[in-house]
């Protein structure tokens, strides 16, 4: 598991100042939301948080999720849940090569 990183909170960032960029697939639960950039935009550390045709899974500090919890709320309003209260959330990205999509997942638990 990485450690979280600044690279995270830009990727999420970009995305929220970007929708067009983004394709969002209909998630199969309720808590997540699933979207897709495509790989030709430039994004810190791809090896690390983008691994070719792998998924790395992080869970976010509770440090991260106070520092950017207004940004995370926005997505958080895209799940199903209208609870706001969540504890924990674990983001999963990979680089899906064949695609030439980047997979950002947010599960918040």
């Amino acid at each position: 598991m990485a450690s979280n990183s600044d690279t995270i909170y830009h990727v999420l960032s970009y995305i929220k100042a970007h929708p067009d960029k983004v394709m969002n697939k209909p998630a199969a639960y309720d808590n997540v939301v699933e979207m897709y950039l495509d790989d030709t935009v430039k994004l810190g550390n791809p090896e690390i948080y983008f691994p070719k045709q792998k998924l790395e899974v992080n869970r976010m500090s509770t440090d991260f999720m106070s520092m950017y919890s207004d940004l995370l709320d926005y997505f958080h309003d895209k799940t199903k849940v209208k609870d706001a209260n969540y504890h924990e959330l674990w983001i999963t990205t990979s680089h899906l090569v064949d695609r030439q999509k980047y997979l950002v997942d947010l599960s918040f638990e």
